[in-house]
């Protein structure tokens, strides 16, 4: 059984896990780590692998037969993902060109989230362009979003000050001239999940249902594993950015949910809890074996 993931230690955490088990975990090797949710959603890639939130979320709402495998790999706060090029608030959004990588990037559903929530941001008064395309394929953006020409990046539009905004995470350039635009957006992110009781989540990690139905007993020992391996390396703070558990992953799951429908990523709302059964039903398991409370 294959298995991607980005990080050395939990990788060897769910290898380890899981021998002995009836199906051997192979790691794969793909970078960056994005580029595999498209395979892995075809099936090209049989197994476990870490993928964004709002991919997961897409691919359940399109009917495609992955489940989710309760375990965060990867959280972090937001609200310094909006940049300029110069000195501007958010009240400089209405009119404005934003540039996001895709529309439904993770990093991107939760700003915007953020931005229309709690900042009183019209998004449908913002331009928005966006240079890649959903991971899942049945998914086209909305009417009101612009795609860039083919093989133009965001970084360096961006720098070329050819839109005004950018929302970015790890493609940020390093460039002294990068402004953030929310107002010490550090303790803003903070105050945000300690208000809300949760940080934002980006990574999650999705099993096919096939691989879970199949080799249910390697797919538990490597949760197993990853839990025990994401809980020792916890660190003490305000709020938990590696959640593991259904209990643990509902306000985060449910709130990335209610951005994304919003914003049109998603066609039809995702319900946590039929989530939550599918993966039960495919593993073969109640939801306590998998950190969440019984129905």
């Amino acid at each position: 059984m294959d298995i991607v993931i980005g990080s050395d230690r939990l990788a060897a955490a769910a290898i380890e896990a899981s021998a002995g088990s009836r199906d051997e975990l192979i790691r794969k090797d793909i970078a960056p780590l994005h580029k595999a949710s498209a395979p892995f959603l075809r099936s090209d890639i049989n197994g476990m692998c870490e993928m964004a939130i709002v991919t997961l979320l897409q691919a359940t709402a399109y009917g495609l037969p992955v489940i989710l495998l309760p375990i965060t790999t990867l959280g972090r706060y937001q609200h310094q993902t909006l940049v300029a090029m110069k000195d501007a608030t958010v009240e400089d959004l209405a009119g404005s060109t934003v540039g996001v990588r895709s529309w439904s990037q993770t990093t991107g559903v939760w700003m915007r989230g953020f931005l229309s929530e709690d900042y009183g941001v019209d998004l449908r008064d913002v331009s928005w362009t966006v240079y890649e395309p959903a991971h899942v394929a049945a998914f086209t953006d909305p009417k009101w979003v612009t795609r860039a020409p083919e093989g133009v990046k965001l970084p360096v539009e961006f720098l070329a000050g050819n839109v005004d905004f950018g929302i970015m995470g790890n493609e940020l350039p390093d460039d002294q001239r990068v402004r953030t635009v929310i107002p010490n957006p550090a303790q803003a992110a903070e105050e945000w999940s300690v208000r809300n009781g949760f940080a934002p989540i980006n990574h999650v990690i999705a099993v096919t249902e096939s691989s879970a139905k199949e080799s249910a007993g390697t797919v538990l020992a490597a949760y197993d594993g990853l839990k025990s391996a994401i809980d020792a390396a916890r660190q003490p703070g305000p709020v938990d950015f590696t959640p593991c558990g259904f209990d643990a992953l509902r306000g985060p799951f449910t709130r990335a949910a209610t951005y994304a429908f919003e914003q049109g990523v998603l066609h039809e709302k995702v319900d946590f809890d039929e989530v939550v059964e599918r993966s039960c039903a495919a593993l073969g398991v109640g939801r306590a074996r998998l950190g969440g409370r019984t129905a």
